[in-house]
Parts: C-alpha cells; structure tokens; sequence
C-alpha cells in the first residue's frame, strides 16, 4: 500500500515503524542520551528511535527540541525518518538540521509499531509492503442532534458483535458518495436523507489490512430504522457517548471527521 505525503525534508530511508498516536515533544519525551522514548502517553516509552521511522501526529514544545533531534541524528540514535499528520516548525528544523526525511499529510493513526515503511520525502510517499487497502464508506446518520450505531451480526465477516455507523466497501471505481447512499438505504430502510457533508479518509486498521475509510454525514427526517441482516440492534446516541461502547476501529475519528471534535 502507497500513501500519499507532501515531503518537508528531502530524503529517502526505509525501516521498521515506532508509531503513536500522541502528540510529541522532543524535550523530555526522549532521552538525549541514546533516543530511548521517555514519554508514557505516547504508548511507546522504551522503544528506542535509532533507525526506526517514527511516525505521530505532531510536535510540541520549545525550540531546544529542534536542537534535541538535531543531537540524536548526528551521534547515530535519531529516527531514519519521520512521519507526521501535520508538520511541526520545531521538528522539522530539527529534521532538516539532521538530515532525517520527513512527511507529513499522513494519517497516522493507521500505521502500528513493527509496520515495515519506506518514506520518500523526495516522491511524497509512504509505502508499506506488507498492508493490502480496502476502500470504503461509513455513513453517519444524524437526527436531532443524535447519531445512529448498529450493533454488527454474528452473520458478517469482520468485527462482528461491534457498534460501528452504516457501511460498506466500495467496489472498483464506484463513487463512494453513490456506495454511502446505497448502503443506508439498504441497511436502514430510511429514505429522504440530505447529504450535509464529506470528510477526508480516515485510515483504521486491522492486522495487515487498512481500511480507507470514506466518511459521509446525513441528516435522516426520522429515527425508524428497519435493519437488514448485517446488523443486530440500534441505538441512536449524543456523539459524546461514543466512547462508551465497544466500537470498530477508530470510529471517534471517523465521526469527527464530519461533525468535529467531541465537546
């Protein structure tokens, strides 16, 4: 699988992923001395950064992070690449000054620790040879400020027994706008819905497959749901409860991506 990147410092390396979801600082995050990860919120700490491709969200802090990385790289622990959902001016300073490739415009919460990736700052890509993509839509339905979850089957191939939003995969060169459309209606029976909104892919994962996932927001006139074979039971819920129920894959993200950040 190819992802899609705009490059920040030129270059090209390959290696294993140390991935984390958190935004990270370079002050007091890693040790200086040997790039052994400090900070216990990125889900990392004690992984080391030497020659891996370390992939988060964003920077933070002060500009002696710029002079931290700088250090790693020249005595040999540094990252052999960086990748970042949206570039940091402190770390990418730091990179330059280095000489570590690095990308950002990346999801990064598809990506786990162990993944093999080749960055190519200079093409503005990541590819990850071991991962096959599977493009699809998730269609959240919105009445009165509630947004509709299905429990899945028994009877599905994948994260049955999971709460997730109306879906399903795209095939070929189908529009996904068209396959979202399609799915509520046979998933729900609802008719008369409005398309308010699209988002941009949110990638989740599962073992060697990412799912590209296409979002789109309805609003729905009514809250009568008559669900087909792939889905058990409903609930329409406040967005902020989301995190309650045992979800598919990175479903928050999916929601906020066409609703925003929860409250």
């Amino acid at each position: 699988m190819r992802l899609r990147a705009r490059g920040i410092v030129p270059g090209r390396a390959s290696g294993t992923a140390i991935a984390s979801s958190a935004v990270f600082s370079f002050v007091g995050g890693v040790d200086p001395a040997n790039g052994s990860i400090l900070d216990e919120a990125t889900g990392i700490a004690g992984e080391r950064l030497e020659g891996r491709i370390f992939a988060f969200p964003t920077g933070k802090g002060s500009t002696v992070g710029s002079y931290v990385l700088y250090g790693l790289g020249k005595r040999g622990y540094g990252p052999a690449a960086i990748v970042n959902r949206r570039a940091d001016a402190v770390v990418a300073v730091g990179a330059t000054l280095a000489g570590i490739p690095m990308v950002d415009r990346v999801d990064v919460g598809g990506l786990l620790t162990g993944d093999r990736m080749v960055v190519d700052a200079d093409r503005g890509s990541v590819e990850l040879p071991d991962v096959k993509a599977k493009r699809v839509v998730t269609a959240i339905l919105r009445n009165q400020g509630r947004i509709l979850i299905v429990r899945r089957s028994e009877k599905v191939g994948t994260f049955r027994g999971r709460w997730s939003a109306i879906s399903g995969h795209i095939e070929g060169r189908e529009n996904p706008r068209h396959r979202a459309i399609a799915e509520v209606r046979e998933e729900t029976g609802l008719r008369g819905i409005v398309l308010r909104s699209g988002g941009d892919p949110v990638f989740a994962r599962d073992g060697a497959t990412m799912y590209v996932v296409h979002p789109f927001l309805f609003d729905v006139p009514s809250r009568r749901v008559r669900l087909d074979w792939e889905n058990v039971e409903h609930r329409w819920i406040r967005p902020e409860e989301l995190h309650r129920f045992d979800t598919v894959p990175r479903l928050t993200d999916v929601v906020a991506a066409v609703l925003g950040p929860p409250a």
